[in-house]
Formats: C-alpha cells, sequence, structure tokens
C-alpha cells in the first residue's frame, strides 16, 4: 500500500510503497506545524525511528463510519496517519457530522480546536466584549475571530501582518483589522477596538507582539496565550498586569482531554458544516505531499487526500 515518508530529518516527505494494512481506511491528513516540526528534529518530544510515517491527525472510515482520529502518539513517536490504511486503537475517534467533507473534518481538529476553545470555554465570550485576535491571519486565528463573532462578541478584531489576508477577513466577520508591522501598534490596536481597547485577546504569537496588546488592553481584560509564533519570550510590565487587573490564561490543545477534545471538536464542526465558520484549505493528493508540506510551511492550511 502507498504512504507518505519522512527518511531523512530536514527533509519532507514522500509517497512510498510499503508493506501493511489494516482496517481503516485514511480519507484526508491535515498537516500542521507540529508534523513539520517534528521531521525537522526540532519538537521537544523526538520523533519516531526513522523512516516513519507522518500525521498527527485524519479522518478515517471503518465499516461505512467516518472519525476524526488524534493521538495516541500517532506521527510524534509513532508512525502517524499518511497511511491508505492503519488502524487507530488508542486514538481517540469521532464520529465526523453528516454535512461536513473529509477535508474540513480532518483542519477542525488540532488547529480548529486551538482556535476555537480559546473563546468558547476558556475565556468565554461575553456580549460585551471587544475581542482582539493576534495572528489572525492564519488557521487557528481565523477560526478563533470567526468562534468570537458568531459566540455573540460586540466587537472583532483582527492583526497580522499578511494585508491580503487580514483583507479577508473582513468578509470573516472582522469589524476592522490591523497591520502588526509600523509605528503607533498599540494606540492603533487601541482604536481598532473602538478606543477603549480589547476586553479579551487571543494570543498565538507572544515573543515581541504581546507586550503592546497588554499595553492596549482595557482594564480587566482576559489574555488567551496559546503559542510563541512570534518568540518565546516577551517581556510584560508588571505595573500594566497588576494596575489593569489582567488575566492571562494560559492554553495548550494537547493538554485536553478526550472528553474536551470530543466537545469542541463538534462543536466546531456543526458551525462549519453549516458555514457559520469557514476554514480554508488547499487539498493535495498524496503524490504532491512533498509540495503539502511545503504549503503548510508557509502559513497555508494543507489537507493530503488519499
Amino acid at each position: 500500500m502507498r504512504a507518505a515518508q519522512v527518511v531523512e530529518l530536514g527533509s519532507p516527505p514522500l509517497a512510498a510503497e510499503i508493506d501493511g494494512d489494516g482496517p481503516v481506511e485514511v480519507v484526508a491528513v491535515a498537516l500542521n506545524p507540529l508534523d513539520l516540526a517534528v521531521a525537522a528534529g526540532l519538537f521537544y518530544g523526538g520523533h519516531p525511528p526513522l523512516p516513519y510515517i507522518p500525521g498527527c491527525e485524519a479522518v478515517a472510515r471503518r465499516d461505512g463510519t467516518r472519525v476524526y482520529v488524534y493521538g495516541d502518539g500517532r506521527g510524534t513517536t509513532k508512525d502517524g496517519f499518511l497511511v491508505e490504511r492503519t488502524d487507530y486503537a488508542g486514538s481517540v475517534a469521532i464520529t465526523v457530522p453528516d454535512g461536513l467533507d473529509d477535508t474540513l473534518g480532518a483542519a477542525c481538529g488540532i488547529a480548529g480546536a486551538a482556535g476555537w476553545i480559546p473563546v468558547a470555554t476558556r475565556a468565554p465570550v461575553r456580549a460585551d466584549d471587544r475581542v482582539l485576535v493576534l495572528g489572525a491571519t492564519g488557521t487557528v486565528g481565523s477560526v478563533a475571530l470567526q468562534a468570537a463573532r458568531v459566540l455573540g462578541a460586540k466587537r472583532v478584531v483582527g492583526a497580522g501582518r499578511d494585508r491580503e489576508r487580514l483583507e479577508r477577513l473582513r468578509h470573516l466577520g472582522a469589524n476592522e483589522i490591523v497591520t502588526l508591522d509600523g509605528d503607533g501598534l498599540v494606540e492603533r490596536l487601541r482604536e481598532a477596538c473602538g478606543g477603549d481597547g480589547p476586553t479579551l485577546v487571543v494570543d498565538p504569537l507572544w515573543g515581541s507582539v504581546v507586550p503592546a496588546a497588554v499595553e492596549a488592553a482595557a482594564p480587566g481584560a482576559r489574555i488567551v496565550h496559546l503559542g510563541q509564533s512570534s518568540g518565546p519570550q516577551a517581556t510584560l510590565p508588571s505595573s500594566l498586569v497588576r494596575g489593569k487587573q489582567l488575566s492571562i490564561l494560559g492554553f495548550s490543545v494537547f493538554a485536553l482531554s478526550p472528553d474536551e477534545r470530543a466537545d469542541a471538536y463538534l462543536a466546531l464542526a456543526a458551525h462549519v458544516a453549516s458555514g457559520r465558520i469557514t476554514i480554508e484549505v488547499e487539498t493535495f493528493p498524496l503524490d504532491r505531499v512533498a509540495d503539502a508540506w511545503a504549503a503548510q510551511a508557509r502559513g497555508t492550511k494543507a489537507v493530503v487526500t488519499l
């Protein structure tokens, strides 16, 4: 049967013929930054023995039922899901709702939950919230922005560096957009959020960006931190955190329990299936897995179909 294999760390996977079989037919695998980090030898948890099959999450079919599968070290400590047939013993398996196609069913997993949970359960959106989403041009940020709108936020603002992608956020419900490059960022963030600053910040960036959001934030604001795309270190003035009585809430999608993951997946999937939330994906056949890898590295949500 056919699969993708990482043969050498630092190189993209390639399609290959391998021995094996399994009761589960894999139909779509969503790529994530985690997959790229493991294959580059940069993941703190190491990597499976080489050569290995990547892919931490997938939509698969078993006995006519479509399921989203994830976990059990697949793609991080053992072979992943980028293979035509496998099994999912030990993995989370969630029935994919009718009306949701296979590629979106895969994309609703890791990236989808990372965008949904910060505004749905970690710091639930309130009716008077002014929500600022940093890194809103990525899949996680885009989902968070749309989720905040769906959940009833008073105002939703997207911030990022890619001007073209920022403009598209207006069509997804953003009341305003902010370019993170340039002078006067604090004031621009504050004004975009209505003049008084955001009351809820979704932060997948950290690094040099989150201090500006902290300075712009309204008193009592909640900041949900879930990534470090702009750097692992940030300096936050104690006076602002204390004086404004800010709440900084850490979140990791990989710390979710199976029940929490299932609840988040199904809630988001219902919104995606109905069209209330859009996840932009680019699909690639298995023969073009290296192209999918490159697209994911550029920030495109890549899904490999088998």
